[in-house]
């Protein structure tokens, strides 16, 4: 490679970009949002449910990308950091929903936005696994995701979502109960 060229190599491209971007380069921030953001839409989707509010928690990933850059160390891959702040902005997308939810509720106890959306039409025989997925309640949902999808331990889910390791593995179960009902139909 010539010296003063501007070709990076592929093996660099990520932590290049990534120095280039925090620094304010706005072409480097677009190439990673290129490279990564199939991997953050099918996380968020997952996660949340709903093909549109993946689109929505998509975009809100890469806003704080944006903001959190310079602040990356490099202590991971850039890929890793950038799945994990993934997961925090979902995370945190559901607790505020949560909250502006129980604000608005009557207090009948029902959760009125999933049930009405989560019903398939009778002639339908069979679903695919992601209809299933989006159908769990919330936190068996996110759960299922992040330990049979995204590969993370029990430990790690519980310090995510503020919950217990035996917590999250009885969602999980619950999950998968769920989803062999729904999927053996």
């Amino acid at each position: 490679m010539a010296a003063g060229s501007n070709v990076v190599p592929v093996a660099m491209g990520d932590s290049t970009d990534v120095a280039l971007a925090a620094a304010g380069d706005r072409q480097a921030f677009e190439r990673l949002y290129r490279t990564h953001a199939n991997r953050v839409f099918s996380l968020c989707t997952r996660m949340c449910g709903s093909r549109a509010k993946g689109e929505e928690l998509t975009q809100d990933v890469f806003v704080r990308t944006w903001e959190k850059l310079p602040q990356f160390r490099g202590d991971s891959a850039f890929s890793t950091w950038l799945h994990r702040l993934a997961v925090n902005v979902v995370l945190n997308d559901r607790k505020t929903e949560g909250k502006q939810a129980s604000r608005m509720d009557e207090g009948d106890g029902s959760d009125e936005r999933w049930d009405e959306g989560a019903r398939a039409p009778m002639y339908i025989e069979r679903m695919d696994l992601a209809e299933a997925i989006a159908k769990l309640p919330a936190g068996a949902r996110k759960v299922f995701v992040l330990h049979d999808v995204e590969g993370y331990k029990h430990e790690e889910i519980a310090e995510m979502c503020g919950i217990t390791s035996g917590g999250s593995k009885a969602q999980l179960h619950r999950a998968r109960l769920l989803l062999r009902g729904v999927l053996e139909r």
